[in-house]
């Protein structure tokens, strides 16, 4: 009979001691307290989404506007914006490198921006029309300019003076329409002279130098 009494007493749990009681009291604060702020939460998320509903259809009603900025946001903040534009048939674009400075921007879809509006934004830059027409312009020259080039092919650099005229008198028509052929083979394989025989008679040794003065010299 005492064996089974102690092993009945024995299985009975123990009173939780001091330390125990304490630990278990926080634990309760601890979860209330998340709870309550978990509620907090959740409050100030459906009173955000009622805000940003207000001002999305303010925006609709308003014939006057195209385009909306809205004040940087967190994370979350923007996903509920996102969702408030995507219900009320909008187009929405978050821009801004660092996640503390993004934004929103919301635009009614039959004025849904180009890509290069997007571009300008996602540089920071202010969207000017008037400026984007003028670099898309300016962008089409240049191409029409590259197209016309590439189609007239290399340039041919001509020499600005006529060497079988300008030393004619010196040593003769012909002499100086064979000087002239050579000195431009010479010129294109970098060689900076040219000599050439006068046939009949007297010959005539023509030359130029490397300072571009031209001499005859009979032989």
């Amino acid at each position: 009979m005492a064996d089974l009494l102690g092993s009945i007493l024995s299985s009975m749990q123990k009173p939780p001691s001091l330390g125990d009681q304490e630990t278990r009291r926080r634990a309760r604060e601890q979860a209330a307290r998340l709870k309550k702020l978990q509620e907090q939460d959740k409050q100030q998320k459906v009173e955000f989404r009622k805000r940003m509903e207000k001002e999305v259809s303010d925006f609709i009603q308003d014939s006057g506007q195209i385009k909306k900025k809205f004040q940087p946001m967190n994370k979350i903040e923007r996903s509920i914006l996102h969702d408030v534009v995507e219900v009320a048939g909008l187009t929405s674009f978050s821009f801004g490198e660092d996640d503390d400075c993004r934004y929103v921007m919301i635009f009614k879809k039959e004025f849904a921006p180009s890509d290069e509006e997007l571009d300008s934004y996602r540089h920071g830059e202010e969207w000017d029309p008037q400026k984007a027409e003028e670099k898309r312009k300016l962008k089409e020259l240049a191409q029409r300019q590259e197209e016309e080039a590439a189609q007239q092919g290399p340039v041919v650099v001509s020499p600005t003076s006529d060497y079988k005229d300008k030393y004619s008198h010196l040593i003769g028509k012909g002499a100086a329409k064979d000087a002239a052929h050579v000195l431009q083979a010479n010129k294109t394989y970098g060689c900076g002279e040219a000599t050439v025989g006068a046939g009949k008679g007297r010959g005539v040794e023509y030359w130029m130098g490397r300072g571009g003065k031209a001499k005859a010299q009979g032989g």
